[in-house]
């Protein structure tokens, strides 16, 4: 018992140490260096993708209750009291291969207003059945079409890689991106987002999420002007097909809004 016990421990020991180099190769998402834009989703990608020959229908809606009062730009959307999101349809062209199309991207402005803030495709490949396998990994590449009030680029490109690890009840998730604006690699965007998540049942998990932007490649932002948000995340799976998500968002810097609120409906179709 002693000799099985200490090999779990070494076990486990491994996945975490694996978890933080990866961390530490992300960029750690706790020391960001900059990132102001407003997002339509607030999600770290698992390797999930909908079946084979199925559609997949996503709610995101991201609620501002506190947040920065002046635009990143002008003529851009004011977060405080905004609400953000897009329905997003995910169709299943292989056991590892997923289509997406993000329409519409919307904003709920502070006075009321509803704006159509553009669209987004994507292509999704992961290893098939991630939920089953320790190690996993995939790539999200996302093409946006953006509204003036939402981007200062009418079009941005997203590369997401997923590396993750499934230790007995525990999730350790990085999702390294870069986003750029077809404005050259030193503009790029690197945004690290990390999961760890504890599934107490089939039913409900709990997790810590963390989403940064460590600014353009070639640059960076002081701290205080920096963006980063640490997330309590709890899901919900209410069937095979459905399941819900909500959390609640802190900002660590006067460049963050202070409080954000995320709710993610999931629904095969």
């Amino acid at each position: 018992m002693t000799g099985s016990s200490s090999d779990a421990g070494l076990h486990v020991a491994v996945i975490v140490s694996r978890f933080l180099a990866a961390l530490a190769l992300s960029g750690c998402a706790l020391w960001p260096l900059a990132g102001h834009a407003q997002t339509d989703e607030i999600q770290i990608y698992d390797a999930s993708i909908a079946e084979l020959g199925k559609v997949d229908f996503t709610l995101h809606s991201n609620f501002t209750p506190v947040g920065r009062t002046q635009a990143d730009f002008p003529g851009g959307i004011v977060p405080d009291h905004s609400d953000n999101g897009a329905f997003e349809f995910g169709y299943g062209f292989r056991d590892w291969w997923e289509l997406g199309l993000y329409l519409p991207v919307y904003t709920i402005r502070n006075d009321g207003n509803l704006e159509f803030d553009g669209f987004k495709l994507r292509s999704l490949w992961v290893t098939p059945d991630a939920r089953k396998r320790e190690f996993f990994y995939g790539l999200n590449v996302e093409l946006s079409y953006n509204m003036p009030q939402w981007d200062t680029s009418r079009t941005s490109l997203e590369f997401r890689p997923i590396i993750g690890w499934h230790e007995g009840k525990w999730d350790f998730i990085v999702n390294p991106i870069l986003d750029s604006q077809f404005h050259g690699i030193g503009q790029t965007h690197f945004a690290p987002g990390t999961r760890v998540a504890y599934n107490a049942s089939d039913r409900w998990a709990f997790a810590v999420e963390t989403y940064s932007d460590l600014g353009e490649i070639s640059n960076g932002d002081p701290w205080e002007q920096q963006f980063q948000t640490v997330y309590a995340v709890t899901d919900l799976t209410t069937s095979k097909d459905t399941s819900f998500e909500f959390g609640v968002g802190r900002g660590l810097t006067s460049g963050s809004d202070k409080w954000n609120l995320k709710f993610i409906f999931n629904q095969t179709l």
